[in-house]
């Protein structure tokens, strides 16, 4: 039950990451930084990408992908639509590779050692991505209220 509630979630808040980069009236808006702004709503979608097919992707996925973490903030005017395809993919790569768990994998430990503190199972790694899904999905959705106007 835990392994599909994540699965869902995951997909859920990834779309709608897609729905808020697709709501920029200018495309452009998307890679504005302002004061104490300091991500773009683009770079924090790379972010985003980089991070799930990382931990999701590739250690769990197996999928190979190799994460430049310094060009998903440096990266600037990628257009939207490679933006949307991204995040696409990186839907089915986390549907795929939660998909493929068994239920018990999830208290089974996260093939890296102390990503991040708390807890080293799977099931604890996928609630952390999650959050942090979550976290900059708000970042982005203040970002376009404020500044694509």
């Amino acid at each position: 039950m835990l392994k599909e509630s994540l699965q869902s979630l995951f997909v859920r808040d990834l779309l709608r990451l897609k729905s808020e980069i697709e709501q920029y009236k200018n495309e452009s808006n998307l890679w504005l930084t302002e004061k104490s702004i300091s991500n773009s709503a683009g770079n924090l979608c790379l972010h985003l990408i980089g991070n799930l097919n990382t931990f999701i992707g590739g250690e769990l996925g197996n999928t190979g992908y190799v994460r430049d973490r310094p060009l998903e903030f440096s990266q600037k005017n990628v257009p939207r639509i490679e933006l949307i395809q991204k995040i696409e993919e990186t839907i089915e790569v986390v549907k795929q590779a939660i998909g493929n768990l068994n239920a018990s994998d999830l208290d089974k430990d996260y093939p890296l050692v102390k990503v991040v503190e708390g807890g080293s199972s799977i099931g604890f790694m996928l609630i952390h991505l999650l959050g942090h899904l979550t976290y900059h999905l708000g970042q982005i959705n203040y970002h376009r209220r404020l500044l694509d106007v």
